[in-house]
């Protein structure tokens, strides 16, 4: 199951939420090198505020497995704030766009495989739950494939750029309550993957 994390249910979560910042850091910074804003053992960026929510799962001990961060697109987002020259038409902005971002595994998890299929499938039922109809994302070149492997309906939003001697490129999916039968009978999965599902907190 995966917990959903926002407004005033962060301070409850402060322990898990400070381990996936510092499994963000090993994974993104340590590991993939990336040129990210660290805050001592953990990354933190501008954009994990107080509109962020945030999809974790987590193993039989409570412990960090693997997480997604979601923003709406309609305040500040790191595809408009610092890569909309990835978007050919502009950036996609609306109540109903939201962006995904830092989606991984923790690091060493015996089967990063069934978390990421759980992530993906949590951010899709959150979507429908709260009215969100397209995502966008950024992905880096090789993992592209991966993307568009999932089975929903996906398209580039320009041409991928070089960033540091890596091709980015930005997606747009569009959800729909099919999209979550689809991908719940591809799986095997018959209800929530969602530990609360409720109506956003606003706090």
């Amino acid at each position: 199951m995966l917990q959903v994390i926002s407004g005033s249910g962060r301070a409850a979560a402060a322990p898990l939420l400070a381990q996936m910042h510092r499994d963000r850091k090993t994974v993104f910074v340590d590991r993939l090198g990336w040129r990210v804003p660290v805050v001592g053992d953990q990354e933190i960026d501008q954009f994990d505020g107080g509109d962020a929510v945030y999809l974790v799962a987590t193993d039989e001990a409570g412990a960090h497995a693997g997480s997604l961060r979601l923003l709406p697109t309609e305040g500040p987002h790191l595809l408009a704030d610092v890569f909309p020259h990835l978007c050919e038409r502009g950036v996609p902005r609306g109540p109903d766009i939201w962006e995904i971002t830092r989606l991984f595994t923790t690091p060493e998890h015996p089967d990063p495989r069934s978390v990421r299929r759980q992530l993906v499938l949590g951010m899709v039922e959150f979507a429908v739950l709260h009215g969100i109809h397209r995502y966008t994302c950024l992905t880096h070149v090789p993992y592209l494939s991966s993307v568009l492997a999932v089975g929903w309906d996906c398209e580039p939003l320009g041409l991928p750029q070089d960033d540091g001697g890596v091709l980015l490129g930005a997606v747009v999916i569009d959800v729909t309550p099919e999209t979550l039968l689809m991908m719940r009978a591809r799986r095997g999965v018959t209800g929530s993957v969602l530990l609360r599902p409720e109506t956003l907190d606003a706090a």
